[in-house]
């Protein structure tokens, strides 16, 4: 039996990343045309069109509507198994991290809602730190971040403080032991004033992690609910063996 070749699109797909990867364009130069592409490597512009539009869907370039395509860097990984600070993901990752905090205060746990205060087993008048966050990676917004702090456990804690790695300020300002969180991940779409501060459009597809951060013995330390737009990050987890239903943590809504 003889060998099938491949087609010709996804031929020129894989010649265009493996372009890409030789240098010849970096993270955030402009790419190649659709005509450049059709001339380069003499295919007809049905094809180059396809080629490219199969690398804006595989998260390698990116379109800009009226500017042109360019080259993306890798996404930002976020791991289900632990909590990792979003600088390190960054630096991972090859960008500059940067946190901009939008509000900060401090407020009696029943301004944040019923719901915050049961999770967090708390009573309407206890004391909690608001931060809004938004953390940019090579200054794209990626994640916009809304969390509750038990002030008790951080006294002093200051805009300053949420400036940076909240994780870092916990383990080593407040010597506090972080055991983990509980959290879920569900897809949303980005909307309105959400949309407008992470430079997404009207209905961009994003995913909403809620989660309870616990100290060591189960004592709740924080809540938060956080955007993180859709086409700027992978999530990552390392799947056991085959369960019997039921069995799994996740859930279907």
């Amino acid at each position: 039996m003889g060998l099938v070749r491949e087609p010709i699109y996804q031929q020129l797909n894989q010649a265009l990343v493996e372009l890409i990867r030789s240098g010849e364009f970096p993270v955030g130069s402009r790419f190649l045309t659709e005509r450049q592409i059709s001339e380069r490597f003499g295919v007809s512009r049905a094809t180059a069109n396809k080629a490219l539009s199969n690398l804006v869907s595989e998260g390698v370039v990116t379109f800009r509507k009226g500017v042109g395509t360019y080259v993306r860097g890798r996404p930002m990984d976020y791991n289900l198994r632990a909590l990792v600070s979003f600088t390190e993901e960054a630096i991972a990752a090859g960008k500059v991290p940067e946190t901009r905090v939008l509000h900060f205060e401090t407020t009696p746990a029943c301004e944040a809602g019923e719901d915050v205060v049961e999770l967090m087993r708390v009573t309407a008048e206890t004391p909690l730190i608001y931060v809004e966050r938004l953390r940019l990676a090579d200054g794209l917004p990626v994640i916009l971040e809304r969390r509750h702090v038990v002030a008790e456990y951080c006294p002093g804690f200051s805009a300053g403080d949420a400036a940076g790695s909240i994780y870092e300020v916990f383990t080593r300002k407040y010597r506090l032991t972080v055991e983990g969180a509980d959290q879920s991940v569900r897809g949303v779409n980005i909307h309105g004033t959400d949309a407008r501060i992470l430079k997404v459009r009207h209905d961009a597809a994003g995913l909403l992690i809620t989660s309870v951060g616990n100290l060591a013995g189960g004592r709740p330390l924080w809540f938060e609910r956080t955007l993180y737009r859709g086409d700027a990050y992978e999530f990552h987890n390392l799947l056991g063996g085959i369960q019997p239903a039921g069995v799994a943590l996740g859930r279907f809504l």
